[in-house]
């Protein structure tokens, strides 16, 4: 019924527009008549635009005749519910204007309640991002009704729902209504169906950053901490977000007296999922706390995390130890968390030293030049470790060292890491540390590279994965930047570029990567001098691979050559490859010699 009056609605607009509208209005019927459409991408694209269609509708028609029929659409399927719920947030001028606003409050206040969590996340979004217009006397005249029927719903969907509506509603109320509120959201935290406690626990802190901080005291802080004790550990693990707003907006005194005994219970916890949730937001919980009482109350807590018996736990403590550190003197790390440091370089769990090593190297800069030497054998014991992700981790951080420690303290470790890595049976390992060599070029030096490390680089351009090949070019290239074009010439091109007479096509590929990676650094004179010859050769090859390769690599070499060289060699080239039997040959060519002639 409501489809048929758009589709009159739009004749009528037609009938009153000009040619040159006739376009636009043509594919807003479109996305109208899709919206009954049996396939599912039309109807969810139909719905994305409804902002336009409600535009061309007019503010009247969309209030009679669009959102009527938006109603019905409440039992279709999941993913296009949900994204009529976020898009209903944009329809507030579509409508005529927040004086209209009741009509989208009622349809979102229906979306609020469905079984799925993610339409009614997104429906709260959109009454939120309405709300943001609306004046105090439209908050109190629509949202606080839609607050109480939602809070004393028979279903746990709406009653989950009306915890994030607290935060609106708050800020522009009488006391008498706050104080209800209080008694409201109490109740909500403590309702028999887990999943309402959950959805408390998430808005908890958004709801406490609205209210006086007197109330936030006396009213809500008692009801966190016994949120914070629930039963269930899938709404104690929620609380610990909140330890954090909440403790932002009191003072050291009030932290210690109110919250440390809610964040001691939770850091033995007897669950590991609250215990690990602790772990991960610890370095979040010290700055809001402060130096202080990070020293006296959180650095005991974060070593018995350290120390705990589920490895997920020590991963996520171990992944925040620099982050801890910093808010430590030099003294206080080597007394307090050093100690348990070196017991976790021999974790029993590889995941845990792996999740240590990916930040043991921020240390350094904290610890200083003599200490860190003094404390060197810890990177030296990961840069051995077994487990290649440890050796890896440590690699990938070694520039944190910089101007600290001189690096040579650590270069045969590093050498025999990285010849070990280079070796693994693992493609993706190897792949890893390929694209971390270019950050030590740095760090270790030219003198290093030029004795160590270039032999195994250039190796690399023959490994048997394609991917390592290509990486390999990739990272000759940004070798090649570093060291500039003279360090290039010597020591890459003579064997990187000695695989175009390799008998495996496959080598002769890799050449060509080789020439579009380096083509970019060595200069006009160094292409056209050395790399030139080689594509006007490989633009010969038996191989039709090969030659449709060279032609996208000419396209992309052609900015680093002088116009001479490039009538010269390279379009008598092209010129026979745009006649080459290969259909993917001649298509690539006629492309780069468009690009020539562009």
């Amino acid at each position: 019924f409501y489809l048929v009056h758009f589709r009159v609605s739009l004749q009528n607009i037609f009938s009153m527009s000009n040619e040159a509208n006739g376009d636009s209005l043509s594919n807003v019927q479109n996305l109208i008549d899709n919206l009954r459409s049996d396939d599912l991408k039309q109807r969810l694209n139909s719905i994305n635009q409804l902002s336009l269609i409600a535009t061309s509708l007019g503010p009247e028609r969309t209030r009679d005749e669009l959102i009527p029929y938006l109603k019905d659409l409440a039992d279709e399927e999941e993913e296009l519910v949900s994204v009529l719920a976020e898009q209903l947030g944009n329809l507030v001028e579509g409508v005529g204007g927040t004086e209209h606003i009741n009509i989208l409050v009622d349809l979102l206040e229906n979306l609020t309640t469905v079984e799925d969590a993610n339409t009614r996340e997104k429906a709260l979004s959109s009454l939120r991002k309405i709300a943001a217009n609306l004046s105090s006397q439209q908050i109190n005249e629509f949202y606080l009704p839609l607050l109480e029927r939602l809070a004393s719903g028979e279903w746990f969907t709406s009653r989950s729902s009306a915890t994030g509506l607290f935060s609106i509603c708050a800020t522009n109320v009488s006391e008498e209504v706050l104080e209800s509120f209080f008694t409201t959201f109490s109740q909500l935290c403590f309702d028999k169906v887990p999943n309402v406690r959950r959805s408390a626990a998430i808005n908890f802190g958004s709801f406490a950053k609205q209210v006086p901080k007197n109330k936030l005291i006396s009213e809500l802080i008692p009801v966190f901490v016994r949120l914070s004790n629930d039963e269930q550990d899938s709404v104690r693990l929620l609380a610990i977000e909140n330890f954090i707003a909440i403790a932002s907006l009191l003072t050291q005194e009030e932290n210690l007296t109110l919250l440390f005994p809610a964040i001691r219970s939770s850091v033995s916890d007897k669950s590991w999922r609250v215990r690990y949730m602790v772990a991960e937001h610890f370095c979040e919980l010290c700055a809001v706390i402060g130096k202080d009482l990070t020293l006296e109350e959180l650095v005991p807590a974060f070593l018995v995390l350290l120390k705990d018996a589920e490895a997920e736990v020590r991963i996520a403590a171990a992944k925040r130890v620099t982050g801890v550190c910093k808010l430590l003197t030099e003294e206080q790390v080597l007394k307090l968390i050093l100690p348990t440091v070196r017991e976790l370089i021999n974790d029993q769990s590889q995941h845990v030293r792996a999740s240590l090593a990916s930040v043991i190297s921020g240390l350094a800069p904290i610890l200083g030049k003599k200490a860190t030497v003094e404390n060197l054998d810890l990177f030296l014991q990961l840069l051995k470790d077994e487990f290649p992700d440890v050796r890896l981790n440590i690699i990938s951080n070694l520039d944190a060292f910089r101007g600290v420690v001189e690096i040579e303290l650590l270069s045969d470790s590093i050498l025999l890491a990285i010849v070990q890595l280079l070796e693994d049976r693992q493609w993706r390992i190897r792949l890893a540390i390929i694209e971390n060599i270019p950050l030590l070029a740095v760090p270790l030096g030219q003198e290093f590279f030029d004795t160590k490390l270039i032999s195994l680089c250039l190796a690399l351009l023959g490994d048997t994965v394609y991917s390592i090949r290509e990486a390999s070019s990739i990272n000759l290239k940004r070798l090649a930047q570093v060291f500039g074009p003279e360090w290039t010439l010597k020591n890459i091109t003579p064997k990187a570029l000695s695989l175009v007479h390799h008998p495996n096509y496959l080598y002769r590929m890799t050449t060509l990567a080789v020439i579009n990676a380096l083509s970019s650094v060595l200069g006009n004179e160094l292409n056209e001098s050395i790399l030139v010859p080689l594509i006007v050769r490989l633009a010969s090859d038996p191989v039709p691979n090969i030659r449709f390769r060279v032609a996208k690599t000419i396209q992309n070499m052609i900015p680093f050559l002088n116009t001479s060289t490039v009538n010269s060699a390279i379009v008598p080239s092209l010129d026979n490859l745009k006649n080459d039997s290969d259909q993917d040959v001649a298509f690539y060519a006629l492309r780069a010699l468009q690009s020539i002639s562009s």
